[in-house]
């Protein structure tokens, strides 16, 4: 079932992406998301370079989980909100800017994953563990340092390469709004 209307065409010929919108939970879903994920590479960027032992920091970092888990659950429901609704055409456009495209989401999507997993798994590796909002989840494995920096040097990793998506993204979706003009941000516009 997809309720994204068809493209329009405009006097000049060219097709107007934004006259095809996301449905209303894809696009409260993407902005949510996408403000939640900001948050998140903010304060992990920050708390990092904090000195240990800092009861701020403990605060910092059982918030950051707590709001991982909770971003993973949202991109869980939006990707179920995609499949429901499907997506409105592309405008025109070359192919290496619709490979580009498609690459870019689907590596938002992986890192949107990986990133929530690989903090989850790591903190299940330290004797510290995880609380979601203040109730324990259960812990993977016992106190383990090897582990835990495996998985915690994955999620840092993937927090740098998720930083550089999301810029990669917004000037995508800069390009398109001033400088091809084809409305392809009004579809995901509230």
């Amino acid at each position: 079932m997809s309720t994204a209307r068809t493209s329009a065409t405009s006097r000049d010929g060219r097709i107007d992406a934004g006259s095809a919108r996301y449905a209303g939970p894809v696009i409260a879903l993407h902005w949510l998301i996408a403000v939640a994920i900001i948050a998140m590479l903010c304060i992990g960027f920050y708390m990092v370079g904090l000195p240990r032992g800092l009861p701020f920091k403990s605060d910092l970092v059982n918030f950051h989980k707590s709001l991982g888990i909770t971003v993973f659950l949202l991109v869980l429901l939006r990707i179920l909100a995609r499949l429901a609704y499907g997506r409105p055409p592309l405008p025109p456009m070359r192919t290496w800017q619709r490979a580009a495209a498609s690459i870019t989401q689907a590596l938002l999507y992986v890192g949107m994953i990986g990133m929530p997993l690989t903090g989850y798994l790591g903190s299940s590796f330290n004797k510290f563990g995880t609380k979601f909002w203040g109730i324990a989840l259960p812990q993977w494995g016992s106190d383990d340092k090897h582990l835990r920096q495996i998985f915690f040097g994955i999620h840092e990793y993937l927090a740098w390469i998720m930083a550089a998506l999301v810029i990669l993204h917004f000037l995508g979706a800069m390009k398109h709004q001033l400088i091809d003009r084809d409305g392809l941000l009004r579809r995901m516009l509230p």
